[in-house]
């Protein structure tokens, strides 16, 4: 039985190099290509295989590039549910900029999807028998997509009694977040955005995520800090994970490698604490790479032993599995 599923509706084939420097007019040299499966749902079920868990990676995908995401997934052994779609799947472009360390990324829209392969995508979810544990819907909508298509989703994964975790942003996040969902993470930023404040003081973050709570927007609000760590909030706690100092190459990738870890963790029946500390262990491990190369399990276990441990946390696994 597999208990994790991951939805990406806008997945992307990631294309990564490097160059010296980027400059305008002229043919730049660049490096060796490296080409990833990408899109936030698919990324956290590459993780969450990699860390031995069973886990479905379901997307909507077309043409030529959807076919090499594809095949780069069952490369590494992840389970597919791919729903057709007419049009190509989008490219996108990192490019990281040797003589200064900067990274530049190039998103693309994605293609456009028709009412009639959305609600194939829906029915598709609909139908798992039995019903994952954890839904992760993970990534953007495409052109064609109503914002209120998560709301609609969470609707459905509560009557089917599946755990919903959202990972999205703008008025798709707000729609679904009306409803209420198991669990969201937001960047800081995103946080600023959600609650209307700009949030400067560290002690203002945990408060506002707990707020999102309250308000029956989602049971648990994840809040990545990039190298500052990460934070949780749940209706009786707030938990704080300072980050790891290592040399950052690119953070492709980084929070699906977070939220990964995390549900992995929590699928297993961990305390709290240890499963953000699993999360922030994970980012920290998807950082050290270009592309989307995301997080290695041996260095996810490494880096979750220097984060400590907090055996006090463990009455808040009731929390996180009702």
């Amino acid at each position: 039985m597999t208990h994790i599923v991951t939805l990406t509706l806008n997945p992307a084939l990631d294309v990564s190099f490097s160059v010296d420097r980027v400059a305008p007019t002229r043919k730049l040299r660049c490096g060796a290509v490296r080409r990833d499966p990408g899109g936030g749902g698919i990324n956290v079920a590459r993780v969450v295989r990699r860390l031995g868990t069973d886990c479905t990676a379901m997307f909507l995908a077309g043409g030529r590039t959807g076919r090499a995401l594809t095949e780069l997934l069952n490369a590494e052994h992840v389970r597919v549910d791919c729903v057709p779609i007419v049009e190509e799947t989008r490219e996108n472009f990192a490019v990281r900029e040797t003589s200064t360390g900067q990274e530049f990324r190039f998103v693309v829209p994605g293609p456009s999807i028709s009412s009639i392969e959305l609600q194939t995508c829906f029915n598709r979810v609909m139908s798992l028998d039995p019903a994952p544990r954890f839904l992760v819907a993970s990534g953007s909508l495409p052109p064609g997509v109503p914002v209120d298509f998560y709301a609609r989703l969470a609707r459905a994964a509560r009557i089917k009694g599946t755990h919903l975790v959202l990972d999205t942003s703008g008025e798709a996040l707000a729609a679904a977040l009306e409803e209420g969902v198991h669990a969201i993470k937001p960047s800081i930023d995103e946080l600023r955005e959600l609650s209307g404040k700009p949030l400067r003081e560290p002690s203002e973050w945990g408060e506002a995520a707990q707020r999102l709570v309250a308000r029956g927007y989602a049971r648990i609000v994840l809040v990545t800090l990039g190298a500052r760590g990460a934070l949780m909030a749940t209706a009786d706690r707030i938990e704080r994970v300072d980050g790891l100092q290592v040399p950052v190459v690119s953070a492709v990738g980084a929070g699906d490698s977070f939220l990964a870890a995390f549900v992995w963790a929590i699928d297993r029946d961990l305390p709290a604490a240890h499963a953000l500390r699993y999360g922030v262990a994970a980012g920290t491990s998807a950082v050290l790479r270009a592309g989307t190369v995301l997080a290695q399990p041996d260095e996810i276990e490494r880096y979750y032993a220097m984060l400590g441990s907090d055996d006090t946390a463990v009455s808040a696994n009731a929390t996180l599995r009702q």
